[in-house]
């Protein structure tokens, strides 16, 4: 919110693209629309498909018509197919707003003409919403109920794994291969099913899976780890779960197992000292300890980086990635309040990808998991 004196901040975007702009009018549009804060009021102004449901949805103090405005503003130089720059310029004026701020990701066109206009427009640094980083209750349970809807996705995978039958080096399910893209399938119905919307989700399997984001296409094999990582969005309240389990249909051979219980301790570690005020990269130095000890090494080479290569966690909530970070490069103290996952993993060409991913509510003396679902990842 501004105060008088200062810049008003000004939005233009649709809400699935600007998760700042869905959490300060609580009004998801999928169209752009202008939105902005000044002498402590929300505005937005909203077309005549949007204007009725955003009077008895949103969360803005005032909501004024687009179309009279573009009307007006028809009769402003310098266009005769006015838009968003020549109503805001005739709202600036009318409201004696002497300069607006938005943030880094503000549509370029769109500065130059109201700069063009003689708008004064200054571009943000850092978050422009800053208070995004700390959940309410409220918004703790909604990013549980997002890991709910994960947790159905996760049921869903291991049911198929449990079924599927292992011929020679195939996974088969009814006569055909298992692939990612029949888990990703299932995962996809479960969520749907549960109340969430599942996009994007990782199936991998064998070296696949040590592209942490590879999503994972074609057979998975027996007696190859398998990461699957969920991270559905609640419909009820657009917030997001973020799960990840790792799988291996067969039989896991020593190194495999020493893998994937490195990866489970160094989450654990990462757990005992997570707390409101503690330094984000000793969080992560701890995930980094356990691997050390345990002998698995972090480099670079000719076809990519193996080891530990990825930072041990990330905010979530009306996005899947968002503030706080939970990486080796950041030396301030997490804050109360903060949700975060904790997903620290192992990944080695040859051997295979382990990843375990919880989420995490800070608080004084601990925290609280938001996340739920077994660890049990050696499936016969």
């Amino acid at each position: 919110m501004t105060v008088p004196n200062e810049p008003a901040l000004l939005f233009y975007a649709a809400t699935d693209a600007n998760r700042d702009l869905l959490y300060f009018g609580r009004f998801e549009c999928h169209d752009p629309f202008i939105a902005f804060a000044h002498r402590g009021r929300k505005v937005a102004v909203l077309n005549a498909l949007e204007y009725g449901r955003g009077l008895k949805e949103s969360a803005f103090d005032e909501i004024l018509r687009l179309e009279p405005l573009l009307a007006e503003a028809a009769f402003l130089p310098p266009d005769t197919r006015p838009g968003p720059a020549d109503v805001l310029a005739l709202l600036a004026a009318r409201r004696g707003v002497a300069a607006f701020t938005v943030a880094e990701d503000f549509p370029a066109g769109l500065l130059e003409r109201l700069r063009a206009r003689g708008l004064n427009v200054t571009v943000g640094t850092g978050a422009v919403l800053p208070e995004r980083e700390i959940k309410t209750v409220r918004e703790a349970a909604a990013v549980r109920a997002g890991n709910r809807v994960a947790a159905a996705g996760f049921a869903a995978a291991e049911a198929l794994l449990r079924r599927a039958r292992i011929s020679g080096r195939r996974l088969l399910l009814g006569g055909a291969p298992l692939t990612s893209e029949r888990v990703r399938l299932a995962i996809e119905i479960a969520c749907l099913e549960g109340g969430g919307l599942a996009l994007d989700t990782i199936v991998a399997g064998g070296d696949q899976a040590c592209d942490p984001h590879c999503r994972g296409t074609g057979p998975l094999r027996p007696h190859e780890l398998i990461i699957i990582d969920i991270f559905p969005r609640h419909t009820a309240s657009g917030y997001h779960g973020d799960m990840t389990r790792t799988y291996l249909k067969g039989r896991a051979t020593t190194e495999q197992r020493a893998l994937v219980a490195a990866v489970a301790a160094a989450q654990k570690a990462a757990r005992r000292v997570l707390k409101a005020g503690v330094i984000s990269s000793a969080v992560h130095a701890e995930c980094v300890k356990v691997f050390t000890a345990r002998g698995y090494e972090t480099k670079n080479t000719p076809k990519g980086a193996v080891g530990f290569f990825h930072g041990t966690g990330h905010g979530l909530g009306l996005a899947v990635h968002e503030a706080p970070r939970v990486s080796a490069p950041v030396h301030t103290a997490l804050k109360l309040g903060a949700v975060v996952t904790v997903e620290p993993g192992l990944y080695y060409p040859g051997l295979g990808g382990c990843r375990i991913e919880d989420v995490a509510w800070l608080t004084e003396t601990g925290h609280r998991l938001l996340s739920k679902h077994p660890y049990t990842w050696e499936l016969a």
